[in-house]
């Protein structure tokens, strides 16, 4: 093997798998005695010897499950923190009416009573006799945080020009607003237009966290007061309200549902996530920090938030490719609330379809699975 030499004549080693000099020996030690902890981190999981993550426990009976159903949305609001109560009717400004090929769009904000306006839109279809169904729509995060209820109208995605049209094709009516640090309320955080994205929902979160409140459970009040707003259109029929999400528009679909029985029907898609293969799988970096609901693993994981909307309908859509949701906690999951519906009496009301080869996306063949359902549960 060839040697160089440096100015001083001294040997340095041009092999770095035979250092030959005292220096370069020194190095690559130095070298090893950093790389091997981290080696042994990444194939060792994590694990904390003084906790132990929840174990899903399967009802008996109804009259079991209604119970741990009652103590287990008194836990998330606990867990929610010194949230302020929604607000049960908010005071709403419509800013804008837009006739478009059959249906009208109307932006509108109301305040939430507590630190933002919240801006949203309603599309009213034309010639409705009656009361109609209504749709929730919740957006994703995808850290896309110039967008928000605007993804009503993203095309070449679920499908040509956007769920607003198939939606309002159908008879619904429906509802979605911009959630913190997202669409118009980007740049309108604690530190106003200088700071944007996730700087920004981090900002939120510190705050809320300061303040003795969940981010999540602030957010999820947001959807809780649209939810409000939606059920005093004259438009609607309050008995028909659905809430549809891909993602985080996923969570919030379900959270609400969860926590609010004036949810007729849930579709949930591409974030059906298991908190405890999350970490098995190392995959918290999957979600920001909006997510995290301080001390949540001390009582449950998400099987049983989902479950606490049996026997109501639900739509669970997940891919087996799907890397923000592990599918070993998909299917376990699946199966818990499966469970539940069978001790309801309600295992028709519960229907999930696990799509293979599928990544974290919304397909045109989960759209078109998510507008079967709303059609059979919102036009019984």
């Amino acid at each position: 093997m060839k040697r160089s030499t440096n100015k001083r004549n001294e040997k340095i080693c041009v092999n770095p798998l035979k250092p030959c000099h005292p220096r370069c020996r020194f190095f690559m030690r130095y070298l090893l005695f950093l790389w091997l902890p981290l080696a042994t981190l990444a194939q060792t999981p994590y694990v904390d010897s003084t906790f132990r993550l929840p174990v899903f426990k399967r009802p008996t009976s109804q009259a079991e499950w209604v119970n741990r159903r009652t103590q287990i949305r008194k836990t998330i609001r606990q867990l929610f923190g010194a949230i302020p109560p929604a607000l049960a009717k908010p005071v709403v400004q419509v800013r804008q009416r837009e006739q478009r090929v059959g249906y009208t769009v109307e932006s509108f904000t109301f305040f939430n009573g507590v630190d933002a306006q919240v801006p949203g839109l309603l599309l009213i279809p034309d010639g409705l006799k009656g009361k109609a169904p209504a749709v929730l729509y919740h957006h994703y995060h995808g850290g896309e945080y110039s967008h928000g209820k605007d993804e009503l109208f993203k095309k070449n995605w679920v499908n040509e020009n956007g769920p607003a049209e198939d939606l309002v094709k159908q008879g619904y009516v429906v509802l979605a607003i911009d959630a913190y640090a997202f669409g118009e309320r980007s740049g309108m955080g604690p530190n106003g237009p200088s700071e944007k994205g996730s700087n920004e929902e981090l900002t939120w979160a510190k705050i809320n966290m300061w303040k003795g409140r969940s981010f999540w459970g602030m957010m999820v009040r947001d959807d809780q007061m649209a939810l409000n707003y939606l059920c005093t259109r004259p438009e609607v029929d309050a008995r028909r309200i659905a809430a549809v999400g891909m993602s985080m528009g996923c969570l919030r679909s379900f959270w609400l549902a969860a926590l609010d029985d004036r949810i007729r029907a849930t579709v949930a898609v591409a974030c059906i996530t298991r908190n405890a293969e999350l970490i098995r799988a190392g995959r918290l970096r999957a979600h920001g920090i909006y997510y995290y609901v301080p001390a949540l693993l001390q009582h449950f994981d998400n099987e049983s938030i989902l479950a606490c909307i049996a026997p109501r309908p639900l739509l669970s859509l997940s891919g087996d490719q799907d890397q923000n949701a592990p599918f070993a906690g998909v299917q376990y999951i699946n199966r818990a609330v499966e469970s539940v519906y069978g001790i309801m009496r309600a295992p028709g009301r519960f229907r999930y379809v696990e799509y293979p080869g599928v990544k974290h996306e919304y397909t045109p063949a989960m759209w078109q699975e998510t507008l079967r359902f709303l059609a059979q549960t919102l036009y019984p």
